[in-house]
């Protein structure tokens, strides 16, 4: 599991993935969020606005995050 750290209370999970180095554009983490194929604590999350904090985790093709 990689570590994603953050300054802020939260990061968007759109952001995220952008700032995870997964995806290159917040378009292309709108359309695999849409998509159903990205996950939040285990589970699938369609809201590109959901907010992560400290402990959160996200998923995306096998690569797993959490925030810290």
């Amino acid at each position: 599991m990689l570590e994603l750290v953050i300054k802020d209370e939260y990061i968007k999970l759109d952001s995220a993935l952008k700032f995870s180095g997964i995806l290159g554009t917040g378009g292309q983490a709108k359309m695999v969020i849409q998509d159903g194929l990205v996950k939040v604590n285990n589970e699938i999350c369609l809201m590109r606005g959901k907010k992560l904090r400290r402990g959160d985790t996200f998923s995306f093709e096998n690569q797993t995050f959490i925030i810290k």
